[in-house]
């Protein structure tokens, strides 16, 4: 039998020195039969990374090597989440860990696996909070300060599965088990594997979150999309407008537009490399709408992206809110009289949402206000529209907008 252990446990080395969780998914080679399985134990440990840190914390008086770590992660979260036998779950960790040439090791994990206990909670509620939900304790004050009794309710929301755009076609994968969206042909999946007819450009995968953004943006002439890779948005709103400029600050991700809307055959897209935060005068009051999805802390989409919580740190919100703020700046200079500009993050924290808008609107008297309507649950912020992930169909994102007068 094949150890479960194993192909996690590269995986997660590579997470753990600081690639992200995808990334280190498709460049480690896997034994195809159990991939699935293999992902989602990948997931689950660093959905629960917190919550194992306490356990292994706890029942240790020093703290393990990294190498050795990540197999107690691994083995603790299959013995505690997948409700996998004892004996084998400690014998193949003992057995990786002696494969790995740490013989030393083995009669540690050994005893460990064996022995530990589960410890009791912290008495501070935010730490207690922060093992419960496994999320870093300064993200939980912040959304304590906004959010309150929600904050364990938007830790906690589960990722409802694959969101899929239908070009044509949805009625022949309907009988799959499913939850349905406000957005016509567009559906969450339990289980979603792609088939020719996603190359043949029937359908894509986009979150509900984007597809939201996508929806409240009114159409016109040409469309700036900003921040555009990997382009699913651009590729959507070349629906709505004449022509979409898709631009992107690194040429490897302008490369996944210009793939993205071949698939979909959205001809009016150009791909283009740019800076959001450089003025660019070939741009400069040219467009009747422009898209600033900007970079971001990604708190609003942990429950699909759990590395967000191994990488993100407090100090990293102040220096996106200045990048937040000079590309809205930056590119308010590329609207039309008249156009709109629209502002969207993946983030919960009103810091990177209604702060920015607001600094936005003090230093920019030629734009007013102008919020969209959107179908999909949200809540009202003063200044924009905010989706949690346990009332937005796991979708934890924001939007507002201005009119240029």
């Amino acid at each position: 039998m094949t150890n479960p252990l194993c192909d996690p446990y590269f995986i997660l080395s590579k997470v753990y020195g600081g690639k992200f969780l995808k990334q280190a998914i498709a460049e480690t080679a896997v034994e195809p039969l159990h991939k699935a399985r293999t992902v989602k134990i990948c997931y689950g440990v660093l959905e629960k990374d917190v919550y194992l840190e306490h356990i292994i914390g706890a029942n240790v008086k020093k703290q393990p090597k990294s190498s050795v770590k990540i197999i107690l992660k691994t083995a603790v979260y299959m013995l505690e989440f997948m409700q996998k036998h004892d004996y084998m779950v400690v014998d193949f960790a003992v057995e990786l860990t002696k494969k790995l040439g740490k013989e030393g090791a083995a009669g540690f994990v050994n005893a460990f696996l064996r022995s530990y206990k589960i410890p009791e909670l912290p008495e501070k509620t935010e730490e207690r909070l922060s093992v419960e939900c496994s999320a870093p304790v300064w993200l939980v004050k912040k959304l304590k300060r906004s959010y309150k009794s929600e904050t364990a309710d938007i830790l906690n929301a589960p990722s409802l599965g694959v969101c899929v755009r239908f070009e044509r076609g949805a009625e022949k994968y309907l009988d799959k088990p499913h939850t349905n969206t406000p957005f016509e042909n567009v559906y969450i999946f339990e289980n979603f594997v792609r088939d020719e007819n996603f190359f043949a450009g029937d359908y894509t995968f986009q979150s509900v979150g984007s597809v939201a953004i996508c929806s409240a943006i009114e159409g016109g002439g040409n469309l700036l999309d900003a921040c555009a890779a990997p382009g699913g948005k651009s590729v959507l709103l070349s629906k709505k407008f004449e022509t979409v400029v898709a631009s992107e600050l690194h040429a490897h991700r302008v490369e996944l537009i210009e793939s993205y809307k071949s698939r979909m055959g959205a001809n009016n897209v150009t791909a283009a490399l740019g800076d959001g935060t450089i003025f660019n005068p070939d741009y400069e009051g040219r467009f009747d709408a422009v898209l600033c999805d900007v970079p971001c802390s990604g708190t609003g989409v942990i429950n699909e992206n759990p590395d967000i919580k191994l990488f993100r740190k407090e100090e990293d919100v102040e220096s996106l809110t200045k990048t937040q703020l000079k590309i809205l700046e930056n590119c308010s200079r590329y609207v039309k009289s008249g156009g709109s500009l629209y502002y969207s993050t993946c983030s919960v924290l009103p810091e990177e949402n209604d702060s920015v808008v607001y600094n936005f609107l003090q230093l920019h008297p030629e734009y007013a206000l102008n919020k969209p309507n959107c179908a999909l649950n949200h809540r009202q912020t003063k200044l924009g529209l905010q989706f949690l992930p346990h009332i937005s169909l796991g979708a934890g994102f924001y939007l507002t907008a201005f009119k240029k007068l």
